[in-house]
């Protein structure tokens, strides 16, 4: 008896041994130390640019995006919405939508000089999918012969439009099951826009103007102790048969809505939308600003929040407009940036976090470069991000774009997503955007700002005009 317990005892002994040892080899293989000098690196292309102003022409294009596909097609068809799944909360837990509550839209804006074409895109939509972005670009570089740097992305960021586009566990736990229908689809509607606003270029004029909206606005990362960008932008182009369009950009999240609604919905960037377009305007085209760390502040939540937000800022819009000074006469230019991206840094702890074979099982498939971007009109440029970049960055690059004699706008979710790019000195905090959502290490954010503002003042005009603020 004493022999066999003895014998039992060393079996378990050893089990236990082999047990730590496999533990501890999986834990060499999977973590590893935060690299502290990983760091980005940049290549800009060669500046397409009008330095001096020359004759605009501009077209108008809009697609719905309200899904309609069924779960698993790989085509259209009608209805069925109930089956493609929210994206931009993950406590929904893949739950497919209930609804339509307001329709979701691509909306677009062709620019022409001379001397190139470019054309703006932005869709009521979580972000731009890069594999959707792909999809989009081959079919309008095939078509159109439209090249990357020539297309500008953007989106609303709303949390209640469509999902299904994300793969693998963190794509999906924010966009619902993957089907590969919902990505076809998504791309197929921001071509199409894309292709009514080349099919509607004309003679037109364009105006610049903003104005501060801080009551709506937060710091949801440090509150009081951080900073918010209130500024809210416009750009105004009127065709030569009257009809007009408006593109404008604000930092606050689309999040008045909580991740309870389970209809689609634009929040408060499709109200704005929608009583813009209302009063006149053609075509309304929301851009998500720096978004990083700024929450919205709604006189309430809910649907009537969304309205009551949306609307007030459409009223302040209306009444700017009337003082935007318009010219069929501007410097007109695109720039792009190729950023080498370093190692995944996604942390377990502080100092330590997985190694990036482990973590890119979880992620969707990641490339090892992304895009900066750039679409200058005068002595204002709009600068697109891959990610949630940070308003407190934003008005730093603002502050440096104005010391140029230049102004800057600082767009999100520009056809890739590398997650959160916030201020390095937030990077060691706990919580969602500098630990979950903070991919690539606190040297991102430097390499980014420091590549945004040489796009920012690279190609300007000279003897530009003031604008209208």
């Amino acid at each position: 008896m004493v022999s066999g317990q003895r014998r039992w005892l060393r079996w378990t002994l050893w089990c236990l041994a082999a047990l730590m040892g496999l533990m501890t080899s999986a834990l060499v293989l999977t973590l590893a130390p935060i690299d502290p000098l990983a760091s980005p690196r940049a290549q800009s292309n060669p500046v397409q640019a009008s330095p001096q102003p020359s004759a605009m022409q501009a077209g108008f294009g809009r697609a719905r995006l309200t899904p309609t596909l069924t779960a698993g097609s790989e085509e259209p068809t009608q209805g069925a919405f109930n089956q493609i799944p929210l994206a931009g909360y993950g406590n929904r837990q893949g739950a497919s939508a209930t609804g339509v509550h307001d329709d979701l839209w691509v909306k677009a804006v062709a620019f022409a000089t001379r001397s190139s074409t470019g054309v703006m895109v932005t869709a009521d939509a979580l972000i731009i999918p890069r594999d959707v972005a792909e999809i989009a670009t081959a079919e309008l570089d095939r078509t159109r012969g439209l090249s990357r740097e020539q297309i500008y992305f953007s989106a609303t960021h709303t949390h209640c439009s469509l999902g299904g586009w994300g793969q693998r566990f963190v794509g999906e736990a924010f966009a619902g099951p993957y089907n590969p229908g919902v990505r076809v689809w998504f791309a197929q509607q921001l071509v199409a826009a894309a292709y009514t606003a080349l099919a509607d270029l004309q003679p037109a004029e364009l105006g610049q103007g903003s104005f501060a909206a801080p009551e709506f606005i937060r710091n949801r990362l440090v509150g009081d102790r951080g900073e918010v960008d209130p500024e809210f932008t416009l750009l105004l182009i009127r065709q030569a048969d009257g009809d007009r369009a408006l593109l404008g950009s604000y930092s606050a999240h689309a999040t008045v809505l909580g991740g309870d609604v389970m209809q689609f919905s634009g929040d408060y960037p499709g109200a704005w939308q929608r009583a813009v377009e209302a009063s006149g305007i053609h075509l309304a085209a929301f851009f998500a600003g720096g978004v990083g760390s700024q929450g919205p502040r709604a006189p309430q939540g809910g649907f009537e929040g969304v309205e009551a937000m949306g609307r007030t800022l459409a009223g302040r819009t209306l009444q700017a407009v009337p003082q935007i000074a318009l010219t069929n006469s501007v410097a007109w230019g695109i720039n792009l940036a190729v950023v080498t991206l370093p190692d995944l840094q996604v942390r377990v702890t502080d100092s330590v976090r997985l190694r990036p074979w482990a973590t890119r099982q979880l992620m969707p498939p990641l490339a090892d470069t992304t895009l900066l971007q750039a679409f200058r009109f005068g002595n204002r440029v709009w600068l697109s991000t891959p990610c949630d970049y940070s308003g407190e960055l934003a008005l730093e690059l603002k502050a440096v774009a104005r010391a140029a004699g230049q102004e800057a706008v600082v767009t999100s979710f520009n056809g890739d997503y590398v997650g959160y790019v916030i201020p390095a000195k937030y990077y060691h905090l706990d919580g969602y955007e500098p630990r979950v959502m903070n991919f690539y290490g606190p040297n991102v954010a430097e390499v980014f700002a420091a590549t945004l503002a040489r796009l920012a003042v690279e190609g300007r005009p000279t003897g530009a005009p003031p604008e209208n603020r």
